[in-house]
């Protein structure tokens, strides 16, 4: 699993910094028309969440590069947080990334169907990792 995670030093900077980024992008998706832009809505919540989980890597004294860097960003929070994040979580988030690469790559167009099922689990998730992350920078 391990494979692209690379030692680091902690870098509290850049967790605050992520953050900080996450929560502004949050904020300009709160302005967004839902039902017009499903799909940027969906990319543009994993690009949180994806942004949330590699501040608690920095926290940890890790990154992620190259291919399958968002696949080992999920996985690591699954075996390092599995207190805190259930397997369905970890289910979900994978499933949020292949969505957010066939969107990036494909043109893929999410019904709003999807988000309307899915968006409590989304915002539930990314307060989690919040909350995570802003109890860890302290």
């Amino acid at each position: 699993m391990h494979g692209d995670l690379i030692k680091v030093s902690e870098d509290k900077e850049k967790a605050r910094s992520m953050l900080k980024m996450a929560k502004q992008r949050l904020e300009m998706l709160n302005t967004l028309d839902t039902a017009k832009y499903t799909s940027l809505v969906i990319e543009g919540y994993y690009e949180v969440i994806k942004e949330l989980i590699a501040s608690i890597l920095s926290l940890d004294g890790y990154k992620t590069k190259g291919e399958g860097a968002h696949k080992t960003l999920i996985d690591y929070l699954g075996e390092a947080y599995d207190s805190e994040f259930k397997p369905s979580d970890i289910y979900f988030l994978d499933d949020l990334r292949k969505i957010r690469n066939r969107i990036n790559y494909d043109g893929f167009f999410v019904k709003e169907e999807y988000l309307v099922r899915n968006k409590e689990a989304i915002v539930t998730l990314i307060n989690k990792l919040s909350l995570l992350v802003e109890q860890r920078l302290g």
